[in-house]
Parts: C-alpha cells; structure tokens; sequence
C-alpha cells in the first residue's frame, strides 16, 4: 500500500478529498438503489447496484492514475484536434442517441460491443475548457483583434453549446458561464465579454422562436419540459417535478440534525431519481444536517485546493486548465443540493463523486487527473530543482577536495627529493646547475 501511495505524483490533498468522497458514496449509494432494485427485477436486492458503482469508481480512479502521469502541456494540442471529434458525437447523439431509464432526453450513446452508455456532453465540457484555457494562454501577449478572436475562439464555444442545448438546457448554461468565467480570469476584454452575452442570450430567444414554430420536432421536444419546470418553481402548480421536490424536502427534513441512520431513508422509495439527481436529499436524510454539511465543507475544501493549484501552476495555461476543469465541478455540486432544497429548478445535474453513473464518474475522473498532472508538474518542477542543487553542492565539495589535495605535498616526496644548492664554491657558475 505503501508504494503504490508513492507513486501517486501531484497534489496529495486533492487525492484526499476525492478519494473521501468516493469512500462515502458507497453507503448512499447501496441504500438510495433499492427503488432501482425492485423496479429492475423485483427483489429489492441492491447488492449488484453496489458492485457496479464500485467498478466505476474502480475505472475511474485508474483513469485518474493513467491520465495524471501524461504531462499536461501535451492536452493543448489533444484539445485542438479533440474538439471536432466532440462536435461529430454530439451531432450524433442528436440523431441517434439513446434514453436511458428515468429520464426524457437522448444524452447518451450506446457504445459499441461493450453494452455501456455515455454522455456526450460531459467529455465535450472537458474538452472545451481545455481548449479555451488554450486560446487565452496563446493570445496572452498577442492581443488579437475580436474578429480574430470570434473565428478562433466563440464560433468553436457556440458550435459546442448548439449541439448540446437542444438535448440538455442546464449543463449548456452551465458551460457558458464557466466559459465567460475563464475568459474573464483570462483578461479577456471586458466590452467582448458583454458583446458575447448579448450574443448568447439572442441566440436562445432565436432557438425558443423556432421551437415555438416547429413544436412537433424532436429537436425542440425538451422545451416543453423547460418551459414547465420553470413554471412549477415560481408557481405551486402541481407537476412531476414538483412531486420530486416534495419527496427530496420530505427526506431532508425527516433528517433533522443526526438522520434517522445508515439504510434506514424512506423516501428513497418514492424519489425515482434517488441514487442520482436526488442522492443528495437521501443523504441529508440518513445522515442528518451534520452530514450534508460534511458533505458541502468537503466540497468547498476541495474547491479551495483547486484554488491553491492554480495560483502554484507553473504556466497560465496551467493555471486556466485547474480554473476551467475543477470549478466546473464545484458548481455542478452545488447546483445539485441546491435543486435538493429547492432553491433552484430541476436540472439533472449528479452529485460528482458520490451519484451513480458510469461516465460522469469517468469524466469527473478525467477532469480530476488533469488536475493533478498540473500540480504534478509543478511539484517535479521543485524536485529538480532541489536535485540540482544537491547536485551543485556535491560538485563543490568535489573541486574543494581535490584543491584541498594539491595545497599539501606529500612528506615522502620531499624525503625523496635529493637536497642541493645553488650556491657557487667552485670556480665553475654552472656547475650548480649542471650537477641538478
């Protein structure tokens, strides 16, 4: 155990809290699947859900092992030619992508010969947030004009938040803000940053124009669905998302301050979303207030951290990469507890971590090792140069050994040395040195 701790390179911390977190989510996880379990063969026996999420969270961590070892300067270039491969597997997503239980939205596309599905939309936000961090590092020094900038850098944003949105309104919004964000941090033009929120929100009121205009379509099937659940949280009209809501405040403040125990929530047999969307409430609910606070503290120490690796990043594309991949996160968590409590709509946004699912846990793992590699490259950074230093100073006291050694002359060399004299006492001046 011991030398495998040693070969993980990077920030020890961040590896702390996510591996908590992962350790934690199993006990949600096994109780909230019950529902599952009984809608899926009848018996109640969720012992095979728990397998499962243990083996996405078993790949997951070997994905943060593989990525974190590749140095992350190598992820410019990947981003570049990564993001028309996101581009075709959104598109086809929209075209033929599948629904999985207990949701309404083609997100997910079936892989081939493995039988698994994955969403698209969770890798496409990586791949954007890398490539963005990209752009801003390069044109640091350059300032480039907004022509040149809107070619290069929001057509590819907006590309990428188009082939989303139809599918899935919330992590659409979610990317644009963060984008808007890491532009900002980037010092990106304050006036561009203005002119591209007018340009999005226009965007949005033309596709909610054309969705109102082609209601039968399948690519604006899901506005309804937003229309309604913004309806039902301003107003108290009685919807299924509101029964969700209902039950997820129900489980939370049957919670109170200590929760009514491990496996023992209730509503976990109510809320279809339970050990996803809504794991949240069932936590609050097991575990009490003191354990959806534990929950929301680790959260925000991990955002913290992420924090530190960026400000410790040895580059500014560095810094953005932390910035632009690990807050993402962050506010996907809190977006989820938010919705739990009610402060926010119904979005679908999981719990990073602790909700089941097989690829968003994979592609918050691979967020994750990203992460690290940054913090790993400035911790090599310092291990060489202490190396050298160590280095230098071995060479120093080499040479002053060695100096040391030539200053004293051996006694034997001087008992070897036969004696003489340059003083003349013959009639000869040379014959002093001639007899040398």
């Amino acid at each position: 155990m011991k030398e495998l701790v040693n070969k993980l390179k990077g920030d020890r911390v961040i590896w702390s809290f996510v591996a908590l977190l992962a350790l934690f989510s199993f006990m949600p996880v096994f109780s909230a699947s019950s529902n599952l379990a009984y809608i899926g063969h009848g018996t109640g026996n969720t012992l095979g859900y728990l397998l499962k999420h243990l083996a996405h969270i078993c790949i997951g961590f070997l994905i943060i092992y593989w990525v974190h070892k590749v140095p992350y300067h190598y992820f410019r270039a990947i981003s570049k030619i990564a993001l028309p491969i996101v581009w075709f597997l959104l598109l086809y997503t929209l075209l033929k992508g599948t629904v999985i239980a207990g949701a309404n939205a083609s997100r997910w596309i079936q892989v081939p010969f493995i039988g698994i599905t994955f969403q698209t939309s969770t890798l496409a936000s990586i791949v954007l947030f890398i490539y963005v961090a990209r752009y801003l590092s390069k044109t640091k020094e350059e300032n480039e004009p907004f022509q040149t900038s809107l070619i290069q850098l929001w057509i590819p944003v907006f590309i990428t938040l188009m082939l989303i949105l139809p599918a899935n309104f919330s992590t659409t919004a979610l990317i644009f803000a963060m984008v808007l964000m890491l532009t900002f941090i980037g010092k990106y033009p304050l006036k561009y940053i203005g002119f591209i929120i007018g340009s999005g929100i226009a965007m949005l009121a033309f596709f909610l124009l054309v969705a109102k205009a082609f209601p039968d379509s399948r690519f604006f099937s899901r506005v309804s669905t937003w229309e309604s659940r913004i309806t039902n949280f301003t107003t108290d009209k009685p919807d299924e998302d509101d029964y969700q809501i209902e039950k997820a405040k129900i489980a939370i403040a049957s919670g109170k301050l200590g929760g009514l125990g491990p496996g023992k929530s209730v509503q976990k047999n109510f809320l279809p979303q339970s050990s996803s969307d809504f794991i949240y409430a069932i936590i609050v609910e097991e575990y009490g207030l003191v354990g959806g606070v534990a929950i929301v503290i680790l959260y925000l120490l991990l955002l913290f951290r992420f924090v530190v690796a960026s400000h410790k990043a040895p580059t500014l594309f560095g810094k953005l990469v932390v910035v632009g991949v690990g807050f993402p996160m962050i506010f996907q968590a809190m977006i989820n507890m938010a919705v739990a409590v009610e402060l926010l709509p119904v979005t679908g946004q999981t719990l990073p971590l602790i909700s089941s699912g097989g690829s968003s846990i994979w592609m918050t793992c691979l967020g994750l090792g990203i992460i690290i590699s940054v913090t790993k490259k400035e911790e090599e950074i310092a291990e060489e140069k202490l190396e050298k230093e160590k280095r230098k100073e071995a060479l120093q006291r080499l040479i002053d050994r060695e100096l040391a050694e030539d200053d004293v002359i051996p006694q034997e060399i001087y008992d070897a040395e036969p004696a003489y004299s340059i003083e003349d006492n013959s009639r000869n001046p040379m014959n002093a040195v001639l007899n040398k």
